[in-house]
């Protein structure tokens, strides 16, 4: 696959890539999505909010450390939590701008 980075409608930086990407507003309960964003906080250290131009959704970890920053604009490949309350995401890979692709085992939710 190939990653490069683009800038969406709006002056909204995204990553270009080989798949469809979901707004935020958008995701399915119990779906594997990929999201485009800007990270705009670290919750813990396992655990940050992305915000799109449709909203925000917490990004989990599971077992791995942050890898991004504040500010950041990253596209995550996830599950879609399918709990009660807010959805959530579970990342398997976070693509960078610069194209550089982190893989995050084990995420289980």
């Amino acid at each position: 696959m190939t990653f490069l980075a683009a800038t969406a409608l709006g002056g909204v930086p995204a990553l270009a890539q080989s798949g469809p990407t979901t707004a935020i507003a958008d995701i399915t309960r119990g779906s594997q999505v990929t999201i485009t964003g800007t990270v705009e906080r670290i919750a813990d250290e396992d655990e940050f909010h992305l915000v799109d131009r449709s909203g925000s959704i917490e990004v989990y970890l599971g077992p791995s450390r942050v890898p991004v920053v504040v500010g950041e604009v990253v596209t995550v490949t996830g599950h879609v939590d399918d709990d009660p309350g807010p959805p959530d995401l579970c990342a398997s890979r976070i693509t960078k701008a610069d194209g550089t692709v982190v893989p995050i085992p084990d995420c289980d939710g």
